[in-house]
């Protein structure tokens, strides 16, 4: 079941407060989990080498332990994700973000793409832990995203999300409006990319997004009051 899309009575519980910029520091993903508990975010999303520091952060506390499995690139092997995955979740980590096989989605091969997923997916499901699958929208066509969307859903992933934000462009509207088409109504679907205001995570929200990820959560909530 998906967070309700009635605009929106708690935005800040739609939001991953997230730190994924390759010069994080401690102080810097303290802050964050600071920040979360403050403002009641849904989760804290990070690399994994801070899976144990934001799950020990944020124990006892409603936001989650989220952490990102082959990025951003998506172009480790099937084994190495799930190992990241099944690593980052004995960590402590509640939620699971992972890059699809963008070259699987480019030349069509659903069968490929619906593995690697499921792969991860087992492995997130045994440990009682949610799956997000980040499809990299800007780098796909439409027919693309479509596909990338029912091979994430057809491998029992919770969420679709657009974008890992390191590559050449982040969530859109019409990207929102397309992955909610295309998963329906029980799926999630997160905006993650170039999200930095209350007008950027409204529309989305507006669009079909049930999860917002966005750096940018402190300036997203303050807009909001």
């Amino acid at each position: 079941m998906t967070e309700s899309t009635d605009l929106p009575s708690n935005l800040a519980g739609m939001i991953d407060h997230t730190i994924l910029a390759p010069d994080a520091r401690k102080e810097d993903v303290l802050r964050l989990c600071r920040e979360a508990r403050e403002h009641g975010f849904a989760s804290v999303c990070v690399n994994p080498v801070w899976a144990e520091l934001v799950a020990d952060e944020l124990e006892g506390h409603d936001p989650v332990p989220c952490v990102v499995v082959g990025f951003p690139l998506g172009a480790t092997t099937t084994d190495a994700k799930v190992f990241e995955a099944a690593t980052a979740l004995a960590d402590g980590a509640r939620e699971i973000d992972m890059v699809i096989d963008i070259a699987a989605a480019l030349e069509g091969d659903e069968e490929a793409l619906v593995a690697d997923i499921r792969a991860v997916a087992d492995a997130v499901h045994d440990r009682q832990g949610l799956l997000k699958v980040i499809i990299e929208a800007c780098l796909l066509d439409d027919d693309q995203k479509v596909l990338a969307c029912r091979a994430a859903v057809a491998a029992g992933a919770e969420f679709v999300k657009t974008s890992t934000g390191f590559s050449t462009g982040g969530a859109t509207v019409a990207d929102v409006t397309l992955m909610r088409e295309t998963v329906g109504p029980d799926i999630g679907v997160k905006a993650s990319g170039g999200i930095r205001s209350r007008e950027d995570a409204l529309s989305m929200i507006a669009a079909g997004a049930t999860r917002i990820g966005a750096s940018k959560g402190i300036e997203i909530v303050r807009d909001a009051r």
